[in-house]
Order: C-alpha cells, then structure tokens, then sequence
C-alpha cells in the first residue's frame, strides 16, 4: 500500500523514507524526495522538502489507503499543481522579456530636442526682480 501510494512521486524522484517512533504510539513518516540517478532535471528548493505525516499507525495506513484523496495523495497533486503554475508563469515572463526586447529593437531611438540655454544673467533677472504688483512699502507675498 505504501509503495502503490508513492508511485506518483516515483515516476519523478528517487525517494527517501524515514520512520521514528514516538510517544503514545504515534508514527512519524517522512518521505524525502531527491534527484533521481542519472537524471538532467534539477530540482528546486520546494521540490526537495520533506513531506511529514504524524499519527498512530492505523492513520497512517487508513490515510495512504485512500489515495489519491487522502493528505499525501492531495499533498503530492498540490504539489504539482504548483509545479505546473510557476512552469507557466516562467514560461510567460520569458515570453513577455523576449517581446519587450523586441519591441524595443523595433522601436527607434527618440530624437532629443534641443533647447538654447539661458544665460546666467538672464536666470538672475528673473530671481531678483519683484512681481510686477508689488508695492515698495510692502514685503512680497508667495501668496
């Protein structure tokens, strides 16, 4: 039963299994997923994270019975549901990069408009002199 339940995870990685006893007899079963021999693909970070399951040992067998519909069945389809979503979503972003970098090949460079300089004596003019309603009595308003 066990093996029939990690058959999905097999067909993609070698798999590790560690089993440890621990108080009021409960289990604790992990499954370690790892490249297999011989394999090109590399695996990401979230593909390599243990898959823990603690409970007593009747759980833990009635939960692999159920498959494809028990916590590691829902847990391994998760998983590569996931998997599928962040191939996509590189795919698309690739796709996005490779067609802005064409859109900007295609694009002509701007052409920059040219404007005469003003004349640091024409700049202080236009700080020193006063509004045109100012009054002499008066100190000027920003407002």
């Amino acid at each position: 039963m066990l093996i029939a339940t990690l058959l999905p995870l097999l067909t993609r990685y070698s798999l590790g299994c560690d089993l440890v006893a621990g108080p009021d007899e409960t289990i604790t079963l992990t499954i370690i997923p790892r490249t297999p021999e011989g394999s090109t693909h590399k695996l990401k970070s979230g593909e390599t994270r243990p898959i823990s399951i603690t409970a007593s040992a009747q759980e833990i067998d009635a939960e692999l019975a159920r498959g494809s519909d028990g916590a590691l069945g829902q847990l391994i389809a998760s998983r590569s549901t996931l998997a599928e979503q962040i191939a996509e979503q590189r795919q698309a972003a690739e796709d996005a990069r490779k067609a802005a970098a064409e859109a900007a090949k295609a694009k002509p460079a701007p052409a920059t408009s040219r404007t005469a300089p003003i004349s640091n004596a024409a700049k202080a003019q236009t700080l020193i002199s006063p509004p045109a309603d100012a009054k002499s009595e008066e100190p000027a308003s920003l407002w």
